[in-house]
């Protein structure tokens, strides 16, 4: 029986590398693609994969919380997270969001097939690069100086947030969320109030130093 996998980045060059990578395997069957997390939950729940390989910055909803949708929502999915971040930061989240692995982009060719051995393994998998900090994070040896990507926001928060970072009118965010243009004028005053920042630019210097977008 083959694995099944979806491969979720928004840069097309690197899914068809890594597909073409991935289908050397007769053991292995990638069954889709998107450049979206809101498309990777909405594929993840369709057509139930075994492993999810999902790009952390990806655009509508990042990769931190499609993880955390597609994991709450199908535990047997694994998720194998990419990423050019190699802060402790951001591989502290997508593991607490349930990820069983993290791939630094700049090795993903050579560690996937190792990665996905592991997780289907029901172990996780961290590229050889981050496993001393993270490991060293986990026993305390590592003064955090960053606080967890954005707590205090809900999980509606947290996508509004992204989608006003990424440039999006109220109008448009509300049409995509299937809400009034007032929840979301709302939102974006709660999320304000939150956050302690005053203006739309400030919000997405936010977004972006807390990992929910990026400057791509």
């Amino acid at each position: 029986m083959s694995v099944k996998i979806i491969l979720a980045d928004d840069h097309r060059i690197m899914r068809e590398g890594l597909r073409a990578l991935l289908e050397r395997d007769a053991a292995i069957e990638v069954i889709a693609e998107a450049d979206n997390g809101r498309t990777t939950v909405e594929l993840s729940r369709e057509l139930n994969p075994d492993v999810v390989v999902i790009d952390i910055g990806m655009p509508d909803l990042n990769g931190i919380d499609a993880t955390r949708q597609i994991v709450s929502e199908s535990p047997a999915v694994k998720v194998i997270a990419l990423s050019m971040h190699s802060d402790r930061k951001f591989v502290r989240e997508m593991l607490s969001a349930g990820a069983s692995g993290y791939l630094l982009k700049d090795s993903a060719f050579e560690e996937l097939g190792t990665a996905l051995a592991t997780v289907i393994n029901n172990q996780t998998y961290l590229s050889p690069k981050i496993a001393d900090t993270v490991v060293k994070d986990y026993l305390g040896k590592v003064e955090p100086k960053e606080s967890k990507v954005s707590p205090a926001l809900t999980k509606r928060e947290r996508e509004v947030l992204q989608l006003i970072a990424e440039g999006k009118t109220t109008k448009d965010i509300a049409a995509q969320l299937y809400v009034s243009i007032k929840t979301i004028e709302t939102h974006r005053k709660q999320i304000m109030d939150k956050v302690g920042l005053n203006s739309v630019a400030e919000l997405t210097k936010y977004a972006i130093r807390e990992g929910l977008t990026s400057l791509e």
